[in-house]
């Protein structure tokens, strides 16, 4: 009970015009973390004073990235195993209050249209046309290609919502649903391109990277081979290097994800949260072996 009436009473200091009281109060409330948003968010809606809610929405904010940042810090210290999560993680930075359990239903719902379709005699490519067929016909999805620097192309909500991302979340959509089905479409970072490769285990040895054969998730499903891969890094003058073939780790995506939005937001001269994706950035730098 005493915390409430601590609480109650540092609410209340927040519209001090003195910076030392509103420091004081601020570093208190900040303390106390997400125990004490509810009653944030309840002055907020009850004051009609710019100052008061301008800060309210600050120390609201600091306490939503503090825990967006363990969140990604943990999922990144647990070896990275799910990459929704990871993306679901990085949505919370835009999207705090987001019911994610909305998101795994509409992915859920997508999942069951293409397995309702699958049979087991299909080949590999029948089955990734099948995905494509429900995904990008039956679903409307597609690359953002009129707005390909909005930010909200980065966050899987938004592209739901949309039907319109850009090549890294309709990538992380896509090899979701297949992994999902059994399917191995996993990641693959090309320069200035994020592609997808179904893996066939049994030539992991050869000279193929184990690849079948590649996906282009942001152009509608297009299947394409490696002499395709091969051709596009002569045209940017890169050497051909193995890890422009083989899939990448869950980590190297949602690092992407954040480098996408960090550009996004230079772009948008939003200074303060290019700031805060590079602490983001940082957390998954550190204590690579």
């Amino acid at each position: 009970m005493e915390n409430i009436a601590e609480i109650s009473a540092l609410v209340k200091l927040l519209d001090d015009p003195d910076e030392e009281v509103y420091q004081h109060v601020e570093k208190k409330l900040l303390e106390y973390g997400g125990e004490v948003i509810h009653y944030l968010e309840n002055a907020w809606e009850q004051s009609f004073d710019g100052l008061m809610q301008e800060r309210i929405e600050n120390i609201v904010h600091q306490i939503q990235f503090k825990t967006v940042k363990e969140d990604l810090s943990l999922w990144y210290l647990s070896g990275a195993f799910d990459l929704m999560q990871g993306a679901l993680i990085i949505n919370r930075y835009q999207y705090p209050d987001l019911d994610e359990q909305k998101v795994i239903n509409q992915i859920e719902e997508i999942k069951r249209d293409i397995w309702l379709g699958l049979q087991y005699e299909m080949s590999s490519v029948e089955k990734v046309k099948l995905i494509n067929h429900v995904l990008y016909q039956q679903y409307g999805f597609g690359g953002n290609t009129k707005n390909h620097h909005d930010p909200q192309n980065s966050y899987l909500n938004q592209v739901l919502e949309s039907k319109k991302g850009n090549q890294i979340s309709l990538a992380i959509i896509y090899s979701t649903l297949a992994q999902k089905l059994d399917l191995p479409v996993y990641g693959i970072n090309l320069p200035q391109h994020f592609i997808l490769g179904y893996i066939d285990d049994s030539k992991q040895e050869g000279s193929e990277y184990g690849v079948l054969f590649y996906i282009n998730a942001f152009n509608r499903g297009n299947i394409f081979g490696k002499h395709d891969v091969d051709q596009f890094l002569r045209q940017l003058n890169l050497e051909a290097l193995p890890e422009y073939y083989k899939p990448c780790s869950n980590t190297d995506i949602i690092r992407r994800v954040i480098r996408n939005l960090i550009s996004a937001y230079e772009n948008a001269g939003a200074t303060e949260k290019v700031a805060e994706l590079n602490e983001l950035q940082n957390i998954l730098a550190e204590k690579q072996s």
